[in-house]
Parts: structure tokens; sequence; C-alpha cells
């Protein structure tokens, strides 16, 4: 079997690099553009990579373009895609809202027109986001299921919901193995700083102050249901192998944390005092949700659980972290 990879030097994409890599025997092209998100430090870093990478293919590509016939001649026959390049951060979304349209539109648009013409490919799995529902109530206890409506509040959010509704159609139309899913708040080694737990490692560290988004009143921070890119990983050759082909499956951590929650347990493991602030977080992060929560009885019903319980996964990703600060940088 031979897999394709889109986003493969991404935080999450290195992490399912290396779990396909050690559950699997198949032969992998790794797609990337090499940007801002993207790194092969983080494959220099990986003893798994580094022992199969004889398996291995890379292709430089900016989904942007549609595939020419060189970059078709590398990549080859595939069987499976996973389809995880993508523009995936808020703030600079709301910044450069354009840049994520053509990024997840357009590229999804011509990851799909290439799939369109090779019959080959028996699943395509599309990697989407909790955010296309938008924020959650509170008193939501069970979160979004997969059929819940779009509700974006971001230029980000708005993107992934019209690539999902590309897949939709191209599935529908020209019957593409499609597979959507959507995922939670990823966590792991090797994370960029501008994401919340190794900033906070980072802030923690130094004896900074940690901004916490709250309610306008500052008395309740926003929550996420953070999971481990590896456990997510897990999720997604699970739904390879039990997946239905038209299907969208929602990725849910194992536990809702608040963010001053996570703060504090940050702190707790690297044994510092946490200072911290909270802000008001529309004022601060316009565009940004306060809550997300989706259900994950779909997958849940199909047999699956997670793999490395989320305090575990925690304390040995901060502790990874503290020994490798490179990635504080």
């Amino acid at each position: 079997m031979r897999a394709l990879i889109t986003g493969a030097a991404g935080f999450i994409g290195h992490h399912l690099v290396d779990h396909l890599l050690l559950n699997t025997d198949w032969e992998l092209v790794l797609l990337d553009r090499l940007d801002c998100s993207g790194s092969v430090i983080r494959f220099q870093e990986s003893t798994i990579f580094n022992t199969h990478k004889a398996r291995c293919t890379w292709v430089w590509w900016d989904l942007k373009s549609a595939l020419n016939s060189s970059v078709r001649h590398r990549v080859g026959r595939i069987d499976y895609v996973f389809h995880l390049a993508a523009g995936s951060h808020v703030d600079r979304s709301i910044t450069y809202p354009m840049e994520f349209v053509y990024d997840n539109v357009v590229g999804t648009g011509n990851l799909l027109e290439w799939v369109r013409v090779h019959p080959s490919v028996q699943k395509c799995l599309y990697f989407s986001t909790d955010e296309v529902f938008g924020p959650a109530a509170v008193s939501d206890t069970d979160g979004f299921d997969e059929d819940a409506p779009y509700n974006s509040k971001n230029p980000y959010a708005a993107s992934k919901a019209g690539a999902e509704q590309l897949c939709v159609a191209f599935e529908h139309t020209y019957k593409i193995p499609i597979i959507i899913t959507r995922c939670m708040n990823n966590f792991g080694e090797r994370q960029s700083i501008e994401k919340f737990i190794p900033m906070t490692i980072k802030n923690v560290l130094q004896g900074a102050v940690v901004t916490i988004h709250s309610n306008a009143e500052k008395t309740n921070s926003g929550s996420r249901f953070y999971i481990h890119a590896r456990n997510t990983a897990a999720a997604v050759l699970f739904l390879i192998e039990r997946g239905v082909v038209g299907e969208k499956y929602n990725i849910v951590g194992e536990q809702e944390v608040s963010n001053l929650h996570m703060a504090r347990m940050i702190a707790d493991i690297v044994q510092k005092p946490l200072q911290y602030e909270m802000v008001d977080f529309h004022s601060s992060r316009p565009g940004h949700d306060l809550r997300y929560a989706m259900n994950g009885r779909k997958m849940r019903d199909l047999g699956w659980t997670i793999p490395i319980p989320f305090a575990q996964s925690l304390e040995k990703t901060v502790g990874w972290t503290v020994a490798h600060p490179e990635w504080l940088v």
C-alpha cells in the first residue's frame, strides 16, 4: 500500500507519519511546501522516521497550484490520501483572510481534482476542525454532533467549512471515497510556539505572565477538549479500517479542560509558580471562540478508545519540551 500525506511536515502531520511508519508497512509520499508551519527538523529528531525513512518519498509542492506532471509522476499510484495541508492559525486568518481561502479552499480543490482522476485511491481523509461549528454554549454538555450546522466565526473556520463542502460535493458528484474528520485542539512534542501549551510552558519556565482568555467578566476561562497528536493519528488509522466513505467523524479529546486549569497543570509538572492574567477573549482576539465542544459518540460506537490517557500525554509532552528548549524559541 502507498499513502499520500499532505502537510506531512506540519505538527499533526509528522506525528501521523511516525504512527503510520510504526503501525503499517506502507510506503509514504510526504507532500509539503515547507513554510513556517512545516519543518523537516521534526523528522531529524524522530527515531521512528530515521529508522523507516527508506519507505518515504518527499515531494515539495504548494497546493494553491494544481499538481503538475512532474509532481504527479513523483507521487505515483496512491491507495490512501490524508489531506492535512492547511493554514491553521486563527490570528493569522483574521489578519490575512484570503491566504486561508487560497490555502484551504483552493488547495483542497486542487487535491480533489487530482484524486478524481486516480481511481486507485480507496479512501481520502480530509482533516477539518471543530471550529466550523463556532462556539459551544456552556450549558451544552453533549457538544456538537457530526451533522450540526456550520457557524464559523473567523476566516480560518469558514475556509475549513468551505473545503468540507467541496469534499461533500466531489464525493456526491464524482464518487470520490471521502471521509471527513473533525478534530479538536491537538498538542504534543515539537508543536509550534504560537500554540497555547508550548507558549504556557515557556512563560511558566521564565516566570512570565500567562494570558488566559476568559469571558467579558473575567470569571471563567475558555476551555477545550485537548488530545495528543499521536492519539489523533491512531484515530485516523482506525478510520481507514472502519470508517464509512461519505461519513463525517468527530475526533474528541478525553476530557474538557479550561485553559486556566491547563496552565496550572503545566506549572505543577514543571514545579514552577503560575502567574496569569484573565483577559476578555473577544476584545483581545475578535473572531475567537471561548469554548469548543463536540460529541464523540459516533467514533465510540465504532469501537474507538483513546490509546494514551490525557494526563499521561500532557506530562510526557511537557517533560519532552522542557528537555528540548529549542522548540520554545
